[in-house]
């Protein structure tokens, strides 16, 4: 039986611009897909209208095309997709896996992050409530490509976690397993601030029968204040007529050596070294950067 050809994905959220760290998570996903003759699907992580900035989707997919990213298929948009989440959250709470939670996060505030099981039993009504999936006293653990072996127990470290939200919103770990499944995704490189996420979802996928995808979480580049470089912290979306500079520093971040004078190419040229001369094994070992050292 032969191994499923290579699918990867880049799946930015729209609550802001695309940042050099986007950039930084987008290019290693789309050479190590390309590399090896892969697909690369972009899907929009629309969960929390909310939280979105108008005009951010469009402006990543703007930015995307300026700097040369070429995506396989359609784009899916995860708001498209809550029919499909339900289904299974239906079907988790017919089958006692999951539950309603009544708890407010000033409730749960003295109890560091790890839900204390107070309405497992409880038998609440989902509508209006939360629901959170039973997790096993059990440690999971996976070998990323990059950061090497990952270890958490779920009972001690996590606790049962919120698959929905009270206010209805899909949480975004039941979204990405069943996205993934869902695209034949079978490589998940994307920025190590989620390494943690990852346990949980490998026992969602063991719950519900699907494959594990291989996994390579990139180091996540910090400000000197020691913030991750994202949209919270206002980081500057990425200018159009700086993208053979930046790609190329891009590069450098992701431990590849590009010839100094890549950067005076057009976008498609130096994505076009970056595939020919792709490789994983150059990242660096490690979950954050310094932005200021990578300049």
């Amino acid at each position: 039986m032969t191994a499923p050809a290579y699918i990867g994905r880049f799946a930015p959220t729209p609550s802001g611009y695309l940042h050099f760290g986007s950039l930084v998570a987008a290019l290693a996903s789309y050479l190590d897909a390309r590399a090896c003759g892969g697909r690369w699907l972009l899907r929009m992580e629309d969960l929390d209208p909310p939280r979105e900035v108008a005009g951010a989707q469009d402006a990543i997919l703007r930015t995307l095309e300026e700097y040369g990213f070429e995506w396989d298929g359609e784009l899916v948009r995860q708001s498209d997709r809550h029919g499909a989440y339900q289904q299974v959250i239906d079907q988790l709470l017919r089958q006692g896996l999951a539950y309603a939670c009544t708890c407010s996060r000033k409730q749960l505030e003295s109890h560091g992050g790890i839900y204390p099981g107070t309405c497992r039993d409880a038998r609440h009504d989902p509508q209006g409530a939360a629901i959170r999936l039973r997790v096993p006293e059990l440690e999971y653990r996976f070998v990323d490509r990059v950061q090497g072996e990952f270890r958490q127990h779920l009972g001690r470290e996590v606790g049962d976690f919120v698959i929905r939200r009270r206010d209805g919103l899909y949480a975004y770990q039941l979204a990405v397993v069943l996205d993934d499944a869902w695209q034949g995704v079978t490589d998940i490189v994307r920025g190590a601030d989620l390494l943690d996420s990852t346990p949980r979802q490998l026992y969602l996928q063991e719950l519900l029968g699907l494959p594990q995808p291989r996994y390579l979480h990139v180091p996540l580049i910090i400000q000197p204040d020691g913030h991750k470089l994202g949209k919270s912290y206002r980081s500057p979306p990425l200018p159009a007529d700086q993208a053979g500079p930046l790609l190329a520093r891009a590069l450098r971040t992701l431990g590849q050596e590009p010839p100094s004078d890549l950067e005076n190419l057009p976008p498609r040229q130096v994505l076009e070294w970056g595939i020919a001369n792709w490789d994983a094994m150059r990242l660096p070992r490690s979950r954050t950067l310094l932005e200021e050292q990578l300049r």
